[in-house]
């Protein structure tokens, strides 16, 4: 018989929710764990801005004692006021390969979305855009990456078995890094610059990007990304969270700006070394050794970039701006010894963004999925604990 406890948002117990998820892949080779405490985080609602229009629960299913799986049930207020929608999120699912644990930890999200008033589920998804999402259905003999989700490839046929359809795909790309810059790009980075009088900005000092374009490049994110599929709108104090948690860590070198002639920002182009083996070496942790081994992903040898995002302003998408970043940033990593490029997840039906890529001959080796149910008005529950 399978039990489903509430899980209380005590950092212990957050800790055992984000540790079942780990040692459930712990001898798995295409598995990336997250860091613990940026999970935990992510989790706690004193931590976490996105609670301030978010609100969540936590389970996790047991078997004679033993946790079999866990799963979070998610409100995103703003999206569903800005949509019209009425949807519960599932995030953080995972589970044994067992069917009876899987259908009891999404029935309880279920019966969850319906006392909350809610008419469909999807997922998986977390909060934001800004945190990961979707299922691996393609690509399970491909090393994850630190911002995306990995699972097993019976993940999508229990989802299917349980009655949740495909709702939208995302797909990345591995992209070979050139000798060079391309041609093309050379030259359509000099017609854009000239046509719209814009200008590529590059930054030494972390304190000077902070102050002088931190808040107006995750506004620019806002823009560009707004009408993407469950695009959660980030308010200002999520902002301030990711300026103060993210920017110190960024190699100044693989991040580039670009300003039109009022100094407005128009495009962003952020990237970073692989942190996938890194993490997989500090198992998610910082101590005892977790450190060292975060340490040499960032400055050490590494062949392998992760690009992290890529915005143009709604105006200038498909007008060549992304080539005076590529124009800036191929260079950076020649020089920096990287041979590959990993898009990360990037929605199916985005052909502006999928099209930068052509001149690259990329390899489409991923593919995720979010799903969707539509509820029913009542069904039964599995026998439930409170973890509080």
């Amino acid at each position: 018989m399978i039990e489903i406890r509430q899980i209380s948002t005590s950092r212990s117990d957050l800790k055992k929710f984000t540790h079942f998820h780990i040692d459930l892949y712990k001898d798995n080779p295409y598995f990336v764990p997250p860091l613990v405490v940026d999970d935990i985080d992510t989790l706690s609602p004193s931590k976490n801005p996105a609670f301030d229009f978010c609100e969540a629960d936590y389970f996790m299913a047991y078997r004679d004692g033993r946790p079999v799986g866990r799963i979070a049930a998610i409100i995103n207020h703003q999206v569903n006021e800005a949509s019209g929608q009425k949807a519960a999120r599932f995030g953080f699912v995972d589970f044994i390969d067992d069917e009876e644990v899987s259908a009891a930890l999404l029935a309880k999200v279920e019966d969850w979305a319906r006392q909350k008033g809610m008419d469909k589920v999807i997922g998986p998804l977390s909060f934001t855009d800004l945190d990961k999402e979707g299922c691996l259905v393609e690509g399970f003999d491909q090393l994850s990456t630190m911002a995306t989700i990995y699972n097993y490839p019976y993940y999508p046929q229990h989802f299917e078995k349980h009655g949740y359809v495909k709702e939208s795909d995302w797909v990345e790309y591995l992209i070979a890094i050139p000798d060079g810059i391309p041609e093309k790009h050379l030259r359509i980075a000099e017609i854009v610059k000239k046509k719209f009088g814009l200008k590529v900005l590059k930054f030494t000092s972390r304190r000077k990007i902070k102050e002088e374009y931190g808040k107006a490049l995750f506004h620019l994110i806002n823009d560009a990304y707004k009408d993407l599929y469950q695009f959660s709108r980030l308010t200002d104090r999520q902002i301030d969270k990711y300026i103060d948690d993210y920017l110190g860590l960024l190699d100044l070198d693989l991040v580039t700006i670009i300003t039109d002639a009022d100094d407005r920002i128009v495009g962003v182009g952020i990237s970073m070394p692989s942190m996938s083996r890194a993490l997989q070496k500090s198992r998610g942790r910082f101590l005892p050794m977790g450190w060292w081994h975060l340490l040499k992903g960032l400055k050490g040898k590494n062949d392998r970039v992760d690009l992290l995002l890529v915005a143009v302003r709604p105006e200038y998408q498909a007008k060549g701006v992304s080539a005076l970043l590529f124009v800036d940033l191929i260079p950076q990593y020649i020089r920096k010894g990287f041979k590959w490029a990993e898009s990360n997840p990037e929605l199916e039906g985005n052909s502006k963004v999928q099209n930068q890529w052509e001149a690259f001959n990329p390899t489409l080796h991923k593919r995720r999925r979010s799903y969707v149910k539509h509820l029913t008005t009542s069904a039964a529950s599995p026998k439930e604990n409170s973890g509080k």
